[in-house]
């Protein structure tokens, strides 16, 4: 095998001149060259070899391109197979585009062409093999933290407000917000549901349940909750999934106070106009805790400062939740949460003030 290979490609084709032709010229290019001389051979082969993509003739004795194609694809969703065809064969080929193929050659191909659809291949299967990785990596973050959390679980007979703080700790050390963030939310969240008439359970339990909103940051890589400037598109996404992570690690608990937080993790970015993430929830689909907790996190999130933006006073705001500043709306918030809010504002600028840093 050739060492540092720019990737492991077999090469399948029953013409003796194009199979040769085409396994000099790509290993020329560093790559390497399986060659067969037929389908049945390749296939056997595939299956014990880790390979990032299969470049095979269309008309073939025995097993054709297609026929080959297809039972790869029966193995492997994701190596791409690219065909060789001649022009008469052109309706064939993209019949094979439709089945899963990567793309197709027309014969006599130029080197240079084919020599960068190979890379285009080669690439696709790499780029596709580090979102999986990445995806196994973080599944496994999530089940590791989900496991430790449901021992501790076990192992309690009763709530109590201890456990709460103890896991929102472990959020809280991963984050650019403090330990004062979080009970100003409770604090938001528990005067707006009072204010809003709820009865004292939902009141007591939202208190609390509010701290674990942003549990699943725990799941999100240093590199990107830690970032010092600006996100990416794919980064953003990427933090998105904390709202997920925190649902996951929360939800199946017996207790109603985590039950809440479960719903509370995933529902407080969402907006009552649909805008929100992760699911796009509107008005009432989002259940009344989490858009209490959304309100909260905004107001406390715009009076302090980010990378993006300067501390604001309580003034600009109560201005920008009440009447929009085009990056936050009133249509994002329940017109009735909205209503309290308008009611007890100075009750925020008080929380805000006697709990800052």
């Amino acid at each position: 095998m050739v060492t540092n290979s720019a990737g492991n490609i077999f090469v399948v084709d029953d013409d003796r001149f194009v199979l040769e032709s085409v396994t000099a010229l790509l290993e020329d290019q560093n790559y390497n060259v399986h060659a067969f001389s037929n389908g049945q051979d390749a296939i056997k082969q595939f299956i014990n070899e880790q390979v990032d993509l299969v470049l095979t003739d269309v008309n073939m004795p025995v097993m054709d391109g297609l026929e080959l194609l297809e039972k790869i694809r029966f193995l492997d969703k994701e190596t791409p197979v690219m065909l060789m065809t001649a022009y008469a064969d052109l309706d064939i080929a993209v019949q094979a585009i439709q089945k899963g193929a990567f793309d197709f050659i027309i014969k006599p191909y130029r080197p240079p062409y084919l020599i960068h659809t190979v890379e285009k291949g080669v690439n696709f299967k790499r780029l596709t093999q580090l979102e999986k990785n990445y995806k196994i990596d973080l599944e496994k973050t999530v089940q590791k933290r989900t496991i430790e959390l449901n021992a501790a679980l076990e192992e309690i007979t009763t709530m109590s407000r201890e456990i709460i703080e103890r896991l929102t700790a472990a959020a809280e050390l991963r984050d650019e917000d403090t330990g004062l963030h979080i009970s100003r939310i409770g604090m938001y969240a528990k005067r707006i549901a009072r204010q809003m008439g709820m009865d004292d359970v939902f009141v007591n339990n939202i208190s609390v349940a509010s701290a674990m909103h942003d549990i699943g940051k725990i799941g999100i890589p240093d590199s990107i909750l830690l970032k010092p400037g600006s996100l990416t598109s794919d980064e953003f996404t990427i933090i998105k999934q904390h709202t997920v992570i925190g649902e996951r690690i929360l939800r199946g608990s017996r207790h109603d106070m985590l039950k809440m937080s479960a719903v509370i993790a995933a529902t407080h970015h969402e907006r009552w106009d649909g805008s929100g993430y992760p699911a796009g929830l509107k008005g009432e689909e989002t259940p009344l805790e989490g858009r209490i907790v959304m309100i909260a996190d905004q107001y406390d999130a715009l009076r302090n400062s980010r990378v993006y933006k300067p501390a604001f006073s309580h003034d600009k705001t109560s201005d920008i939740i009440l009447n929009g500043d085009g990056r936050t709306m009133p249509t994002h918030f329940d017109p009735r949460i909205l209503t309290t809010f308008r009611e007890i504002a100075d009750d925020f600028a008080e929380i805000f003030n006697s709990n800052c840093d």
